[in-house]
Parts: structure tokens; sequence; C-alpha cells
């Protein structure tokens, strides 16, 4: 068996979490050998710190997350292993959300790592936004926001979302990346160009001495696409798109399936 330990990168949404939010046991088992064996686990997620902080706990980890698609990362147990917040210039977001309300738009939201800002009021997004209990403001983001953001959302009519992205393609490439959600939200997500979650696992990486063909990396959205292009084993879902399937090297069980765990169990010999 290999002694040399591996970095294991786990996405949470339709990844690590079953479709009901949770960690399945099995899964839990599994990651929790692998710690003992001398692995090192951690999560890179598009979420915030806020709303995956549980999860970090519940998996007993103490190494450095990747929140935001790579836009902040830091170490929620160490301080002095420093802080990567890699933020939209304030007036770049304010000409976007003016372009924006030309569109068949629901919202916007800005956040600023664990701030959440409004620019309308909205019942429902407050809902899915409210986790971990953030500080939220409801109102014109343009007089609202006072610094540089670290993520936008734009929440658009379907036949609206295209031509949004369209807009920020041609108008504002250099400095945002945009993704469009999974189904059922027809949303636009605004990080700084450049950003992704490779970028932050490069970061833990170097930190611990791992080199890339010992980095395990499980992913099932476009958002995991460079993570698991960079890994030496980017491992896709069952569950995966078909474009994730495509970039990925490896393959495993869906996120129903403890896709995690059967695929560590086999190559880990745990």
């Amino acid at each position: 068996m290999d002694t040399k330990p591996y970095l294991i990168a786990l996405d949470l949404d339709g990844t690590l979490l079953k479709d009901d939010k949770t960690i399945s046991a099995y899964n839990k088992e599994i990651i929790k050998k692998a710690k003992e064996a001398g692995h090192i686990v951690c999560i890179a997620t598009g979420r915030p710190f806020r709303s995956s902080s549980i999860y970090y706990e519940e998996l007993d980890l103490s190494t450095p997350i990747v929140n935001f698609n790579g836009a902040y990362v830091h170490h929620p147990k160490d301080n002095k292993w420093g802080t990567y917040h890699t933020t939209l210039d304030l007036e770049v977001v304010k000409e976007i959300i003016t372009v924006s309300e030309k569109h068949n738009l629901h919202n916007v939201l800005a956040e600023i790592i664990d701030d959440v800002y409004f620019h309308y009021h909205d019942e429902k997004l407050l809902d899915v936004f409210s986790m971990g209990n953030p500080n939220t403001t409801i109102g014109d983001l343009r007089q609202n926001l006072g610094e540089d953001v670290t993520s936008v959302l734009i929440h658009a009519a379907e036949e609206d979302v295209e031509k949004i992205r369209t807009y920020l393609s041609d108008v504002h490439a250099e400095v945002v990346d945009h993704r469009r959600w999974a189904a059922p939200w027809h949303v636009i997500e605004i990080i700084r160009a450049g950003m992704n979650k490779a970028i932050g696992l490069q970061k833990i990486a170097s930190h611990y001495n791992i080199p890339q063909d010992r980095i395990i990396a499980f992913g099932d959205e476009d958002n995991d696409l460079e993570m698991l292009q960079y890994a030496g084993h980017g491992v896709a879902m069952g569950n995966a798109t078909d474009e994730v399937k495509n970039v990925a090297n490896k393959k495993t069980k869906t996120n129903e399936e403890d896709g995690i765990a059967y695929y560590l169990k086999e190559v880990l010999s745990l």
C-alpha cells in the first residue's frame, strides 16, 4: 500500500452531500479512515464558509477550506495560515447591476465573505441563503455596498440568463468569470476572473507539499472542472454532468450511492 499521504478534495453539493444535504454514515466512516491513515481531507465548494462550516465540523477537519469556488480560501483553525480573498471591483459590480435591471430580473445578491446583500426583498432566496445566519442587508446594492465583493449572483428569467451572460462575456471578460447554476435555479454566479477551485487547491497542496499526482478531487458540476483537471485523480461522480465526466480521468458512483467512500476505499485500500 502507498503510505505517502494523498490530498483529498471534496465538493459538497451533489458530491459529498446526498440530495437531502446530509453526509452518509458510510462516507463519514471511510473519510475518517482516510484521515487515520494519514491522508489530508479538505472541502472545496462554491458555498460561502458559513454554509459549509457545519460539514467541516461534522468531518472533524483541521485543514484549509476553499469557498466561493476559490475566491475565498482560509484556514478556519489557524489564522496564521493566511487568508486569500479575491474580490470583484465595486464599480464593475454597480455597472453589471444597472445593465441587469434592463432584463427580466428577479434579484441580484452580493456576498462579502459572510455578509449578504439583496437588491430586492426575496423570501425564497432569503430562505436559501439564511444558513449560518449571515448579516443580511436589503435594498439597492449600488447604495448599500461600500467595498469590493466576493461574489455576485444574478437571478433572472430563464430566457434572459443567456443574454446577461453574453453581455458579461462581451464587456467584462477581463475582470469577471461567470457560471450558470444547475436547474431549477436560473442563476448566474460571478466571481473575479481566473478564480476557480483549482487555484485554491493549489494553495493547500503546496502547503502540505503534495504533488498533483497524489491529489484526489471529487466533483459533479461545471464549477469542479478546473479542479478535476488539476488533480492527478479527477473523479467524476456518477451523477456528474457530461462535461465533468469528459474532463475527469476517473469515475465513481453517485452522491446517493456513497461514491466518495466507494472510490477512496478501493484506491487507498482503506
